[in-house]
């Protein structure tokens, strides 16, 4: 997992022409790169930023988002995913490009 230190090398947060505050590239990305992890406590409840990920059949684990990948809004063509609770590129992310994900179903 990236520290809050790297991850600010990486990112900053700015006003979104999406929603509100977005998360951007301080550096290029290319496709597969691996970005960060989603940290945060573990929670029960859904609020604004919880990450949901299926772990197993039917058991799902949500984490209250508290680092900068928090601030990543929705798209439904994103340029990055989650697998678990770490982010990979899913394409070339240049610098100063809003990142965004997927939220699926229910954005």
């Amino acid at each position: 997992m990236l520290s809050d230190e790297q991850l600010q090398q990486l990112f900053y947060v700015k006003v979104s022409a999406i929603h509100g505050s977005g998360l951007f590239a301080r550096e290029n990305f290319k496709q597969g790169d691996y970005m960060g992890e989603y940290d945060g406590p573990v929670v029960s409840d859904n609020d604004s930023h919880v990450l949901w990920v299926e772990e197993d059949d039917d058991i799902w684990t949500g984490r209250d988002g508290k680092n900068l990948l928090r601030y990543l809004n929705h798209s439904i063509k994103p340029h990055a995913e989650f697998v678990g609770f770490e982010l990979f590129a899913l394409c070339e992310i240049t610098t100063d490009e809003e990142i965004t994900i997927d939220y699926g179903e229910e954005p």
